[in-house]
């Protein structure tokens, strides 16, 4: 039996439990990626809750905003419309990728693996989709709905932005927009889905998987088929 690899020391794991404006995170979130860069500071994953917004990425499209009733934020990355909001775990990476292989599609690949491995220690069925962007799993009607979405930019190696998952939130704010230029499908939640919607149990499943995920960071080659989860 494999056992379960440390957490690494030289990670820092911060997670704020008031809600944080978007300005305020995203500036924070610049300000470590530079310091990483320049030597001054180590690797950080941050988890927080945003007050009702929407977030505007490089690709978005001005007709998928139906209602702003939310503030709309340019979000830096890459992606369409999203929304953030309270009861939604948002998580920021600041890694390294200069030391870890220099492969983006890798990082996300596994960063999808790592969003399933926790959501499955709460009870949900998560899956990629193929084709589509985010994190899916079938709703209590038996449709396939989004639970997580993923957005990233890479910046002298370093990553920034990162991950959503929808633990309680209020689903109707998703209306607002086309979610990630998605339209056909619905978004759910843990609480929908009727696992367990704790923010603390979701946190601790992201601790617990995220030694593994880290130690599958590299350069795969040809494919991600390539990076399979022995690495």
């Amino acid at each position: 039996m494999s056992q379960t690899p440390p957490f690494p020391a030289d990670v820092e794991w911060r997670v704020d439990r008031l809600p944080v404006a978007y300005p305020q995170a995203l500036a924070d979130m610049e300000a470590r990626a530079a310091a990483i860069h320049a030597g001054e500071a180590g690797e950080r994953v941050w988890l927080i809750e945003h007050p009702p917004l929407y977030t505007a990425g490089t690709s978005a499209d001005p007709a998928e905003l139906i209602d702003a009733r939310f503030p709309v934020h340019d979000a830096g990355r890459g992606g369409r419309y999203t929304y953030h909001g309270p009861g939604q775990r948002i998580g920021y990476l600041n890694i390294d990728l200069g030391k870890r292989g220099k492969d983006v599609r890798n990082f996300v690949h596994h960063l999808e693996g790592w969003m399933i491995a926790a959501l499955g220690d709460l009870g949900i069925a998560a899956r990629r989709a193929e084709g589509r962007i985010g994190i899916w799993t079938d709703d209590a009607q038996g449709r396939e709905a989004k639970i997580g979405a993923l957005g990233i930019r890479v910046r002298r190696w370093i990553t920034l932005h990162g991950f959503s998952i929808n633990v309680d939130p209020d689903l109707s704010h998703f209306t607002g927009i086309v979610p990630c230029g998605i339209s056909d499908y619905p978004v759910t939640s843990i609480a929908a889905l009727g696992g367990t919607a704790s923010m603390a149990a979701l946190d601790g499943a992201l601790r617990a998987h995220f030694p593994a995920f880290l130690n599958r960071l590299g350069r795969c080659g040809t494919g991600v088929e390539q990076c399979g989860t022995d690495r």
